[in-house]
């Protein structure tokens, strides 16, 4: 091949090939082997690869760092091999694992961080910061840094150290709530994936036009569940903050006969089964919401069978 073909296609070794894509030699050949990514050519005693392969394997490591199982990136790749189209897919990809917020990360050094929370040290807070991801590290710098992915959660928690909640006190309320929002997430999720996007992802993988238009729909339900959450905690703030104040302004009083708290024994299978489902600190708050609900549609029930019931009355008489 002349020297100006070899530029406008380059050639590589194996081992070039893993330079310039990040893959170890060893990862290349277990790709080959595996069927995701096609074998070289043979030439004499070499083989030799081009660009091609360079863009499969980069695209190959984008799906792996998005959360797709090599299995899964297996059939995305035979779909586009086959003649369909992967543009739809990867944007549909793309506007699932992109930012579910406009916020934006901000960076904070050792030094702001401690003026912040007291002024003093606090390793342990630091630690369960990064292991709860409210911090990450910066490596490589001169100084001790932070990455803040969610400056309004870091100032919340200021807000609520300067108030006089101890740091302890609020890593262990954010673990609870994390719990209770991503059940909330899930359920919201599994419900506009019966209803909506069910039709889309019939085919595996979707199709090109299929995926282009679920990708459309992310964009227009996303700010939904937000929204929806926002105004259920206005509400329910509201409800209770009212009634807390309502328990406290009026001193010593004694609830009505029969309605003292009392425990209710719940078999083991019950409790293995929701902390399987919500984790084993949410076992009590998962309990109580699902007991009140229950409470709810009962009387709903209730409320819907009387209407109707007088309904019939009235047109009998």
């Amino acid at each position: 091949m002349h020297s100006s073909e070899q530029a406008a296609h380059p050639e590589y070794r194996i081992e070039d090939l893993a330079h310039h894509s990040g893959a170890t030699v060893r990862t290349i050949r277990a790709y080959q082997d595996r069927g995701l990514l096609p074998r070289p050519e043979r030439r004499g005693r070499s083989n030799v690869y081009g660009d091609t392969h360079l863009a499969r394997l980069r695209q190959i490591a984008d799906l792996l760092d998005r959360g797709y199982t090599l299995a899964s990136i297996k059939e995305l790749l035979e779909a586009w091999d086959a003649g369909r189209g992967l543009g739809g897919v990867l944007g549909l990809v793309a506007e699932v694992d992109g930012p579910w917020t406009d916020e934006e990360a901000d960076r904070i050094s050792r030094a702001e961080l401690d003026a912040r929370f007291g002024g003093r040290p606090d390793e342990e807070a630091v630690r369960e910061a990064i292991e709860l991801g409210v911090l990450e590290r910066i490596p490589d710098r001169e100084t001790e840094e932070y990455l803040v992915p969610s400056p309004q959660e870091l100032a919340v928690a200021a807000e609520l150290y300067a108030a006089g909640v101890p740091l302890a006190a609020i890593t262990g309320h954010l673990r609870e709530l994390r719990g209770q929002v991503e059940h909330i997430a899930s359920r919201f999720l599994e419900f506009t994936t019966e209803h909506v996007f069910a039709r889309y992802l019939e085919h595996r993988p979707p199709t090109d036009a299929d995926a282009a238009e679920a990708a459309s729909m992310v964009r227009r339900l996303r700010p939904l569940a937000q929204q929806t959450v926002d105004a259920e905690l206005a509400r329910a703030m509201r409800l209770f903050a009212t009634l807390h104040l309502q328990q406290h302004l009026v001193a010593d009083t004694p609830l009505p006969r029969g309605e003292e708290p009392r425990a209710v024994a719940l078999s083991p299978e019950t409790i293995r089964a929701v902390q399987r489902l919500v984790g084993p600190q949410n076992v009590s708050a998962f309990i109580a919401a699902a007991t009140e609900r229950e409470v709810q549609k009962r009387t709903l029930d209730t409320l819907t069978s009387n209407t109707a019931n007088s309904r019939q009355i009235d047109q009998s008489t």
